[in-house]
């Protein structure tokens, strides 16, 4: 893997350009820059949602994910390398089932809303559909694993769902929920 940062203005991407791990440079508009960057801005929203109160499994989830993005940061930094492994697909697919199997089933769609926390984890949901996009769209050019992009698709769910169970977690003991959307054609249909 590429040096570790010691010197933080190098001023060496002064000219639009950054360097890779594998030492390459290249624009700071390449679709790899993107990419890395959505990935950098999802781990830094998730940092944000940790500030908040929440269960300690959520908590633990939240960081191994941080450390995950980080691996999948890495990796797309040098292209052809592998750092982020199958098994944290499996793990985001194993707590997405724990998780659901707590949660009422949904019976209409919700808005991103409800508690600060929830509301933080669904930016955390956007800003994963906007990192796999960006993956995708790398993968159109560049040859890249299936994991790092099935890994931002699985994380995108997970973050629906965790915002679902912080929406009911209180820790003044009271009962939350999640924020329905009023449809027009919904409650037409009702009152029929």
């Amino acid at each position: 893997m590429g040096n570790r940062l010691t010197q933080i203005a190098t001023r060496t991407g002064d000219d639009g350009t950054t360097g890779l791990g594998d030492n390459t440079r290249v624009s700071k508009n390449s679709l790899r820059v993107h990419a890395m960057g959505e990935v950098d801005e999802l781990n830094s929203h998730i940092g944000v949602l940790l500030c908040e109160a929440m269960p300690d499994s959520v908590r633990a989830l939240l960081v191994e994910i941080q450390h995950q993005l980080f691996n999948l940061g890495g990796e797309l930094s040098i292209p052809g390398f592998e750092l982020l492994k199958a098994e944290a697909v499996l793990a985001l697919d194993e707590a997405l089932a724990e998780h659901n199997a707590a949660l009422p089933r949904l019976q209409e769609f919700i808005l991103p809303a409800g508690t600060r926390a929830a509301s933080l984890a669904h930016v955390c949901r956007t800003v994963a559909r906007r990192a796999e996009r960006a993956v995708v769209g790398l993968g159109t050019q560049d040859a890249l694993r299936d994991t790092p992009r099935q890994y931002l698709n699985r994380l995108s769910d997970l973050m629906f769902v965790l915002a679902r169970v912080l929406n009911r977690y209180r820790t003044d003991g009271t009962a939350g929920d999640d924020v329905y959307w009023r449809s027009t054609r919904l409650a037409q249909a009702t009152a029929d």
